[in-house]
């Protein structure tokens, strides 16, 4: 595995910053694919945030609006915006031949979140989960020259597994913007209330419905991982976050699914060396 280096490109710096799960899979990456995965991650930052630093929908939209734009540019073989993420992405999809309907499916998605309703039932966030997760997954395999149907698959199915993976990672940075994605037919199932987890309360209550996304966050990674034999080396980075994934879950688990424990919200004390074992093996 390659140290990091202090002249991290922009792209880099900001994965590194605001996504160091992924930044650190991007470690285990040929170094001519590593700057190309850090384009992706950063556009990815970049619409996911969309919701936090906009007040009204509609300036949601035009902000999503800009990287449809870009990626007409991108595709049309025009000039791209002077961006520090765009020009970068603009590289690696025409190095890599990635899908335009991919990075479509990630805009739209995060169009969707601009309504703060919370999902329906668990199907909802699965959907929600595979249409946020899966596509980046997917992107970071065409990046490394995987584009067949089973390597596609596992990372359908690692996308998904690490959305919901991180979906309950984020309960409490979400109650404090008074948003909920745990599906509301399992919080009224098992009498969790929004209010409590507005105010950043724990409850017993809570903590069922936290397991129930937890256990379908495990499905899809195990999922991923039945599908190994059928997946060449080269993709293990795209496929690695499931590892840190898997961290977390067993984190939660620990602490009896309360998402405010103290241990689920720091960093696993072993990422990196889990990493590297995963990587080595061969496994995710």
């Amino acid at each position: 595995m390659a140290k990091a280096t202090p002249d991290l490109s922009y792209c880099g710096r900001e994965v590194r910053k605001y996504d160091n799960d992924r930044f650190l899979t991007c470690l285990f990456a040929p170094t001519e694919h590593r700057e190309s995965l850090f384009a992706l991650y950063a556009f990815n930052l970049e619409i996911a945030k969309t919701r936090e630093v906009v007040t009204e929908p509609v300036l949601g939209q035009m902000r999503l609006q800009f990287w449809r734009d870009g990626l007409d540019k991108v595709y049309g073989g025009g000039a791209v915006p002077k961006h520090a993420v765009m020009e970068p992405l603009a590289a690696a999809v025409r190095e890599g031949g990635l899908s335009r309907s991919l990075f479509e499916r990630l805009i739209d998605a995060r169009e969707a979140d601009l309504d703060d309703t919370p999902p329906a039932n668990l199907s909802c966030l699965v959907n929600y989960a595979e249409v946020t997760g899966a596509p980046l997954v997917q992107l970071a395999l065409e990046n490394l020259g995987v584009k067949d149907a089973g390597a596609a698959e596992a990372g359908r199915q690692a996308g998904i597994g690490y959305a919901l993976a991180g979906i309950v990672r984020a309960v409490p940075f979400l109650a404090r913007q008074h948003r909920q994605l745990l599906p509301a037919d399992r919080m009224e199932a098992h009498g969790a209330k929004p209010g409590d987890l507005f105010e950043l309360r724990s409850t017993a209550e809570l903590r069922p419905v936290v397991r129930e996304v937890a256990e379908a966050a495990r499905d899809h990674l195990a999922k991923a991982r039945a599908l190994r034999r059928s997946v060449p080396r080269a993709a293990l980075p795209a496929l690695l976050p499931a590892v840190l994934a898997g961290l977390h879950l067993d984190a939660l688990e620990r602490e009896g699914n309360d998402p405010f424990a103290a241990r689920v919200l720091m960093p696993h004390p072993l990422r990196h060396a889990k990493l590297v074992w995963a990587a080595l093996r061969g496994r995710y």
